[in-house]
């Protein structure tokens, strides 16, 4: 019985907090840096809608990025950056340190982790996520999407961050920052139960950091966290594609309006194809694989831990 007692008060220390918030933080700014251009890339292919006579404004993910750059600039391609980085510090911390909170909690007396529990810990994880996610994106979303979708308009708004912010909650409160939370919900919350139990079965495989280390390299905990995102951000595309349609806050005369989850999907499916569940689908692999490659990375180096000189 004092043999169960002092493993379960050194698992307890073990757990330090404030170092994984901040290792979270930091992990979160340098990979959002990194694949930001590809994520409104991603944005604007997902959003734009087909004309009467099918025209389109961006062709391919190619056409888009380079459109997009010939139009704002390399400044452009980070366009709604600023609120991503102000939000991703908490929003990743509370992703990656919730994940491992609750794993540590789920764990079995012998330090087992059922595959189960993994998900379990990786749902709740989705679930504490939402509540930064959710206004995130949907003031990254408006000022990603500044451009009109229709081939013959050339109106390029500019609106910032600020104004949006203060728009929504004139009109609608503090609910109004939460619109399309559903759609974020079940994004969130099924790509969390995918990716972190494949990610730290992947993470077991390849060569530690060292003979008398437990931690995988670091190379191993990149490839791992790109091939558990790439898997998990496209199973839940079709999310993602309903969360964006819903978080346009204005769009051009014509366009389709939808109000709700369902709604979205039942005229998605009316008006287009099954397929278009999946616009932008290799686009958002391209930005989480690498996303979430650097920021397994970087979170793993431990650059809080040496900080503080635990």
């Amino acid at each position: 019985m004092k043999e169960t007692a002092a493993a379960v008060e050194i698992k307890t220390k073990r757990f330090a907090l404030l170092p994984k918030v901040i290792n979270g933080g930091i992990a979160g700014i340098v990979g959002i840096t990194c694949v930001f251009p590809l994520d409104l890339v991603k944005t604007r292919l997902q959003n734009q809608s087909v004309g009467p006579n099918g025209e389109k404004l961006y062709k391919s993910m190619l056409d888009c990025f380079r459109k997009t750059y010939r139009a704002d600039g390399f400044l452009g391609m980070y366009r709604g950056s600023a609120v991503t980085v102000l939000f991703v510090t908490p929003e990743k911390a509370v992703k990656l340190v919730a994940n491992d909170f609750f794993r540590h909690k789920f764990a079995t007396k012998n330090g087992k982790l059922p595959v189960t529990h993994q998900m379990a810990a990786g749902a709740l994880a989705g679930m504490f996520q939402i509540s930064v996610t959710t206004p995130m994106e949907l003031l990254k979303i408006q000022l990603q999407d500044t451009r009109k979708q229709s081939v013959k308009s050339k109106t390029i708004e500019k609106p910032s961050a600020t104004k949006i912010a203060l728009e929504l909650l004139r009109k609608k409160g503090i609910f109004g920052q939460y619109k399309g939370i559903g759609a974020t919900a079940c994004r969130d919350i099924f790509f969390s139960i995918i990716y972190f139990p494949l990610f730290a079965t992947l993470n077991q495989f390849g060569p530690r950091k060292s003979n008398r280390s437990n931690d995988a390299a670091f190379f191993v905990s990149f490839a791992s966290g790109c091939a558990a995102g790439s898997l998990a951000a496209l199973s839940v595309t079709p999310f993602d594609v309903v969360k964006t349609r819903l978080q346009i806050l204005n769009r051009a005369e014509g366009e389709i309006q939808y109000n709700g989850i369902i709604d979205c999907m039942r005229k998605t499916l009316r008006y287009e194809a099954p397929t278009a569940f999946f616009k932008g689908g290799l686009c958002r692999m391209m930005v989480i694989a690498p996303l979430f490659g650097i920021v397994q990375m970087v979170y793993f180096f431990s650059v809080a831990e040496n900080l503080f000189g635990i």
